[in-house]
């Protein structure tokens, strides 16, 4: 798993945790744990009323074994999304 995460070295990424939480950012880094080092990042906060609020974070560390998904964002499809109008359910937590 950690070669394939080092392809993302210096990518956009978009990360679901465990607990529901998707939070979008450049990856800087990660160790044998998965904890992730994300630079520019900012947490999608799904909604059906007020469609997807992005909250800004910065520098961000998200620990390893909360890490459910990691992937790379397609870049050009992410900036011609209007993602104020788009409204979904959160994601549910899968401790429940």
């Amino acid at each position: 798993m950690a070669t394939e995460i080092a392809n993302y070295i210096e990518q956009q990424v978009e990360v679901v945790t465990w607990d529901g939480r998707t939070i979008v950012g450049i990856l800087k880094g990660f160790d044998q744990n998965i904890n992730l080092i994300l630079t520019e990042s900012h947490e999608r906060v799904y909604s059906m009323q007020a469609g997807i609020e992005k909250v800004p974070l910065g520098l961000y560390v998200i620990r390893g074994d909360t890490v459910a998904v990691i992937g790379e964002i397609n870049k050009e499809v992410d900036s011609l999304l209007d993602f104020g109008s788009i409204k979904a359910a959160p994601i549910k937590s899968l401790y429940s």
